[in-house]
């Protein structure tokens, strides 16, 4: 079993780039699906994560050729023959679940079992399926415990979201892209991802227009065509670095980000009295060794503060001057990781609706050994230990390579004392 040694103690010191986007490959990913060319559909920034490692297998088991080198994927999509998804790939990662629209897309039917995922909460897709159904979708249990979804052809509708779920807004989205007619989304997700996934669509031929606000507006094609495409950089993993020189009082430059996905993370930071220059597509993060509390962080849907870094941000708090409110607003299970900085020496009280943690800064956490419960938990306590004294064991990896391509290599050349050990 995989753990990280963590010697904490030393200030992060330097550059790190940030790659392409975990939550913005993975439905461009399913929309490659919909290339009825015989042409290679080229990406860039290409993070190289377990979630993505498992969607290109599922890409591969329905029929493409995936060449992966570096950071650059050719993709062919030419010879793609079924629509029924891998059970056990799809219990593994939430984000399959795009398959339903590209799928019904393509091929007018699909196959699926519930996606699985981190243990954060319940995020039940019957969003996605009501959206389908309004295209005409006819959606049906079958006996063997799959979703199965077929269509002679989908038919364009106003759709209204009763809540803005990113994951819903794309899937209809890529659903709508070969529907007759006009689709509108209302109450539509502003996710920078959707944002990204419209641009790859629209290389493609597709016509859209609107994502960034609740409202998206597509007009169905007949054909979409192969092109080349660079991800977007990953604004959660761009945080986590932030919140990483803030934990330890470092002075740590990003490159290749753009700041205006992060400008809630930034406001609270600067709250909190660590100093951020913005400059171009670069972040320049210089914190002294004891933030400030800040007063609350509420999580919120795009553009509120995002629920992915509510540990890190959480885990920079427990060593912060004064008492901070942190109220999840997003997911009901995503307090996981407060047990873990308990055992550091954190000082946290959960709300009986274990919505809102009370965090009262201590002047210093003390190494443990902890486990990651989920994705983003895990890069939390990576950040507590790294400004712990003493020695933290960090179980449990697999959660963050679901997500961060190498982040002790990152902080290594931070200057950060983390090795990755086998046991």
């Amino acid at each position: 079993m995989e753990k990280y040694l963590i010697r904490g103690g030393n200030r992060l010191e330097g550059n790190v780039r940030i790659g392409g986007a975990k939550n913005s490959v993975l439905p461009i990913l399913a929309a490659v699906l919909l290339n009825n060319s015989s042409e290679e559909t080229i990406l860039t920034n290409v993070p190289r994560i377990n979630d993505v490692v498992k969607m290109v297998e599922i890409l591969v088991s329905l029929g493409a050729e995936v060449n992966w080198s570096g950071s650059d994927m050719a993709i062919s999509t030419k010879n793609v023959h079924s629509y029924m998804v891998d059970e056990k790939l799809m219990r593994e990662m939430r984000s399959t679940v795009f398959l339903m629209g590209a799928l019904l897309g393509r091929c007018g039917q699909v196959s699926i079992s519930r996606p699985g995922g981190c243990a954060i909460g319940n995020r039940p897709i019957e969003l996605h399926l009501k959206g389908l159904e309004a295209l005409g979708a006819q959606i049906r249990p079958t006996e063997q415990g799959y979703l199965f979804a077929s269509c002679s052809r989908l038919t364009g509708a106003d759709i209204h979201l009763d809540y803005p779920s990113v994951g819903a807004t794309e899937n209809i989205m890529l659903a709508a892209v070969y529907a007759r007619g006009v689709t509108t989304i209302n109450n539509a997700a502003k996710e920078p991802e959707i944002v990204d996934l419209q641009n790859f669509l629209n290389k493609m031929g597709a016509r859209i227009r609107g994502a960034g606000t609740d409202q998206i507006r597509i007009e169905g094609v007949t054909q979409l065509h192969s092109v080349e495409h660079r991800v977007m950089p990953d604004r959660i993993v761009a945080g986590t670095m932030m919140l990483a020189a803030a934990a330890t009082g470092g002075n740590v430059t990003l490159e290749g980000v753009i700041a205006g996905h992060l400008d809630a993370v930034i406001a609270k930071m600067r709250e909190a009295e660590i100093q951020i220059r913005e400059d171009n597509d670069r972040i320049h993060v210089l914190s002294p060794r004891r933030p400030k509390a800040v007063e609350v962080v509420r999580t919120l849907p795009y553009p509120g503060f995002p629920t992915d870094l509510q540990a890190q941000m959480m885990a920079v708090l427990t060593c912060a001057s004064g008492s901070s409110m942190v109220v999840e607003n997003v997911f009901e299970s995503r307090f996981k990781h407060v047990g873990e900085l308990l055992r550091m020496g954190a000082n946290i009280v959960v709300t009986s609706d274990n919505r809102t943690a009370i965090v009262h800064g201590v002047k210093k956490l003390t190494g443990a050994t902890v486990a990651a419960t989920d994705l983003r938990a895990g890069a939390a306590l990576v950040l507590a230990g790294l400004g712990a004294e003493g020695e933290t064991r960090v179980e449990e990896l697999q959660h963050i390579s679901r997500g961060y391509e190498n982040l002790d290599g990152d902080l290594i050349r931070l200057g950060a004392n983390i090795k990755r050990i086998v046991e």
